[in-house]
């Protein structure tokens, strides 16, 4: 087929015609009879996460199908279920206009943590600002702070503790140094902020300007948060708003797939690690 194309200079592709059914071309994919039978729970996952994508619900099947004691979706599988029943997401057409080639994750976790601020709109016209701080190896988001005003350098130091105490059960269990990544905001490169974080243990740094790719883990969590949490409740004023943070953040750490973690949640990644860590062998 490839000689005869090649001379008489057409598409390959346009060729492959079933005998005796000239204009429909040979299908890729043939139908399984089990398909049909996960369609429904792909439809409860979608329904609940709507925001989801084909390699996100395949994780959360296997999940769900795991504890069934069944056999489980492959993403493939998952994707051409989807595509066939018109589930899939739109796909994103972007470009960057700057291309960074620096690494943010590390391959172990409590090497580098990464912090932001970000801004949500209530119903009501009001704003709330939450800064919050996230491994950049096991993605976890450690502790968060929320406040109807802006962040001060004051919240911004009670973020660095309880992140601490939260991986280490108390400041003065730190373990080594602690990279602390965030952009050049107010709250970030205070005197006080500095000294703090040096008492803690933790290794100031922050990106260059103009350059929010260089903390494009933060960027990337915050646009992931919007997308699948903000957006998709109610939310009527700051008290409705802080009463779901808690919810939502735990939410991510539990069930949140990750693609670099092999579609793990946070919390499933660093139990695994331990687990790993803890195996003498």
């Amino acid at each position: 087929m490839k000689t005869i194309t090649a001379t008489l200079d057409v598409s390959r592709s346009h060729q492959y015609i079933q005998k005796g059914a000239a204009g429909i071309k040979r299908s890729k994919h043939k139908p399984k009879a089990e398909d049909a039978a996960h369609l429904p729970l792909i439809r409860q996952i979608i329904d609940k996460r709507p925001t989801y994508g084909y390699r996100r619900v395949a994780a959360i099947a296997k999940r769900l199908l795991r504890r069934e004691g069944m056999p489980v979706i492959n993403h493939k599988r998952m994707y051409r279920i989807m595509k066939v029943h018109g589930l899939l997401l739109t796909r994103y057409t972007g470009r960057p206009t700057w291309s960074h080639e620096g690494t943010i994750m590390t391959d172990q976790s409590n090497q580098r943590w990464c912090s932001d601020i970000f801004e949500v709109r209530c119903d009501n016209g009001q704003r709330v600002r939450v800064s919050f701080s996230m491994d950049c190896c096991d993605r976890e988001v450690m502790s968060y702070v929320a406040t109807t005003g802006g962040v001060s350098g004051d919240m911004v130091r009670d973020l660095m503790i309880d992140a601490i105490e939260n991986r280490f059960g108390s400041v003065d269990n730190i373990s080594g140094s602690i990279e602390w990544l965030s952009d050049n905001g107010s709250p970030y490169t205070a005197t006080d902020t500095r000294k703090m974080a040096q008492a803690l243990g933790l290794d100031v740094c922050t990106t260059p300007y103009r350059s929010p790719e260089s903390n494009g883990m933060a960027e990337a969590f915050v646009k992931t948060f919007k997308r699948d949490y903000v957006r998709m409740h109610a939310i009527p004023d700051p008290i409705s708003l802080m009463k779901q943070l808690p919810i939502w953040f735990d939410d991510y750490n539990e069930n949140h797939p990750h693609k670099a973690l092999k579609m793990r949640s946070p919390r499933e990644f660093r139990k695994l690690s331990i687990k790993l860590e803890a195996c003498p062998v």
